[in-house]
């Protein structure tokens, strides 16, 4: 295993199935592999169709968030969907995500928001918040997102006041508390 100071298991480092790149190798970057596998493998997705680990950065109130999106398909040179990964619990994750899709790109609300835990997921309109299908055959494949996208609307999401609050949201959900406030046990860490 490498000796890098985390939270998390891990096993050395992986080969990224979209970009090539090497990564480190996680129980949660095993997800986001397999996540990647489905679109390309089973959803009929090119690896080009998808952009991966798209950061959004945020501060507010002295609190400095680096939001990760998981994966962006594109579809017709439209990003048309953002696909978030966390363990546990969808709910928790489908506010975060929908206001990741209507800040990301600042020409357009991107149409549709997944929130998945690598075995469950649910597909989200981020225009109306609802959820709209539910399990991994919820995201649509290539082909069902082509009939789609003739109805989708691009629309920008620009309302400053509105798009601040989105980016708080994210700046909220996304925060990282190392230790959950007790001191770190990770050598050399500023909490610890």
């Amino acid at each position: 295993m490498a000796d890098v100071p985390s939270h998390h298991l891990i096993y050395g480092m992986c080969t990224d199935f979209v970009t090539g790149e090497s990564v480190v190798d996680t129980d949660d970057e095993r997800y986001r592999q397999k996540l990647a596998r489905l679109l390309v493998e089973e959803k009929g997705y090119a690896k080009t169709d998808l952009e991966m680990r798209v950061k959004i950065e945020t501060l507010f109130a002295k609190q400095f968030v680096v939001s990760i999106i998981d994966f962006i398909v594109r579809l017709k040179g439209k990003r048309f969907m953002v696909i978030r990964y966390g363990p546990g619990s969808l709910v928790t994750r489908e506010r975060p995500a929908i206001a990741a899709a209507r800040v990301l790109d600042p020409r357009y609300r991107i149409p549709f928001a997944v929130v998945t835990n690598g075995e469950d997921a649910e597909l989200l309109d981020t225009l109306t918040a609802k959820v709209l299908k539910q399990g991994l055959e919820a995201i649509p494949d290539k082909k069902e997102a082509s009939h789609l996208f003739a109805d989708l609307e691009f629309a920008p999401f620009m309302e400053k006041d509105r798009r601040e609050r989105e980016l708080r949201i994210l700046n909220a959900y996304d925060v990282e508390v190392c230790c959950a406030g007790s001191p770190c046990v990770l050598p050399g860490a500023p909490e610890g």
